[in-house]
């Protein structure tokens, strides 16, 4: 069976988790929002995933940037200034006693539409805030065994059509993805750019390594990833080579290693691309970037107050 980057053990204390939702707390079973909601109807808001480690949230102030950009890109008023919304989440994981093994989605929307139709100005309230924490880690083996790729005929588009920056609620390109790589029996898409050049994964970020180097996509055709930016900052501090440029399919068939990142499992190898076997398992410079993004988290939630 395939299962995603995101795929993770049930944990029974997530029936009892306590949901935010613009000012209150709801058990899970009540934690609803209305059918005229934005996202409901359009996928209208912007969102973050975010992790918790040592009753901290790791790269905070990068994500909520993200966020109140993307907002301010699509013309959205979260309602909420950045200590606010701090506040919001960590009362979120107060109130369920949460401090370690938490991953966080954090969800604003238009709010609530007078009718079911696209044109934000038939608004009639404030933005929805949504803040779900779960208990959800990786699987150990993602983190060693690694994951398979296929490369899906979905595109990531030009910033014209639907900017692939936003992290936005819309990510029907990116469920077709998944479900074309899913179908051919892989865990995750990996899609291309306009050009035919290696863009992103369906919900991760990609990387090769080739004699040495690290090479991602030049980022033009792919989410800002926080994880992302962070895998660069460490390679270029620890005198790793890396570099955001173009490059084809057949560059990662040939590479030594490969590797996607993202805010929920950090650093996972990729064992295959497109039925081409690219390691056996986790590499040597995998293990390496992930040792060095741990202790990344280490030092940014021990700064933390």
């Amino acid at each position: 069976m395939t299962q995603g980057t995101h795929h993770s053990g049930d944990d029974p204390r997530n029936r009892d988790v306590l949901i935010y939702i613009n000012g209150e707390l709801y058990p899970r079973e009540r934690a609803l929002v209305s059918v005229f909601d934005s996202g409901f109807i359009l996928g209208d808001g912007v969102w973050e995933g975010l992790r918790v480690h040592h009753g901290r949230i790791a790269f905070l102030d990068m994500h909520l940037a993200r966020l109140y950009e993307a907002a301010k890109a699509i013309d959205l008023d979260v309602g909420l200034d950045a200590q606010a919304l701090t506040t919001a989440l960590y009362r979120t994981l107060e109130s369920n006693h949460m401090s370690e093994g938490v991953h966080i989605r954090l969800m604003v929307t238009r709010g609530l539409k007078a009718t079911p139709y696209q044109d934000p100005r038939v608004c009639i309230g404030p933005a929805t805030v949504v803040i779900i924490p779960e208990y959800k880690v990786p699987k150990p083996e993602l983190l060693t065994r690694g994951v398979r790729l296929f490369t899906v005929h979905v595109r990531r588009g030009a910033p014209d059509v639907q900017d692939p920056k936003l992290n936005s609620h819309s990510k029907l390109n990116c469920i077709t993805a998944c479900i074309q790589a899913t179908k051919a029996g892989a865990d995750e898409a990996l899609m291309l750019d306009p050009h035919g050049f290696v863009a992103t994964c369906n919900s991760t970020h990609f990387f090769i390594v080739r004699r040495g180097e690290v090479w991602t996509s030049t980022g033009k055709y792919c989410l800002a990833g926080i994880t992302r930016e962070n895998v660069l900052r460490l390679c270029r501090a620890a005198g790793i080579p890396v570099f955001e440029k173009d490059f084809s399919l057949t560059e990662v068939y040939g590479a030594e290693e490969a590797f996607v990142t993202g805010t929920f499992a950090g650093l996972a190898p990729v064992t295959e691309v497109d039925g081409r076997r690219i390691s056996a398992g986790r590499g040597p410079m995998v293990e390496r970037l992930q040792r060095l993004y741990l202790e990344l988290i280490e030092r940014d939630t021990a700064g933390r107050s």
